[in-house]
C-alpha cells in the first residue's frame, strides 16, 4: 500500500501522508527525511529535488530517535511510489 509511504524516502507512515484520497496532504513531517507532506513533495519534480538534496546531505534522519537499529535505506527506498522515483 504505497499511499502509506513517504514519496521522498519510502518510510512507512502510519497515517496516510496524503490523506484517504491521496490528494489532501497532512502537512506532517516525515521522521526520516524531514519532508513536510504537501510542501516539498507537492509535485513529482519537487519530490525528486528534495530527495536529491537529502541524499546529497547524507540521508540524515530528521528525528534520529525514531531511526530503527537495522535501518536499510536501499530497502526502504523500494517503497517510494513508482511515479515519484
Amino acid at each position: 500500500m504505497k499511499e502509506h509511504h513517504c514519496r521522498v524516502c519510502g518510510l512507512y507512515i502510519e497515517d496516510k501522508p496524503w490523506g484517504e484520497n491521496g490528494r489532501c496532504p497532512t502537512y506532517e513531517i516525515c521522521s526520516c527525511c524531514g519532508v513536510e507532506f504537501g510542501n516539498e513533495d507537492y509535485t513529482i519534480e519537487s519530490t525528486k529535488e528534495y530527495r536529491k538534496q537529502w541524499i546529497k546531505k547524507g540521508c540524515q534522519w530528521f528525528n534520529s530517535k525514531k531511526k530503527p537499529e537495522n535501518w536499510n535505506l536501499e530497502k526502504q527506498m523500494l517503497n517510494i511510489p513508482a511515479e515519484y522515483k
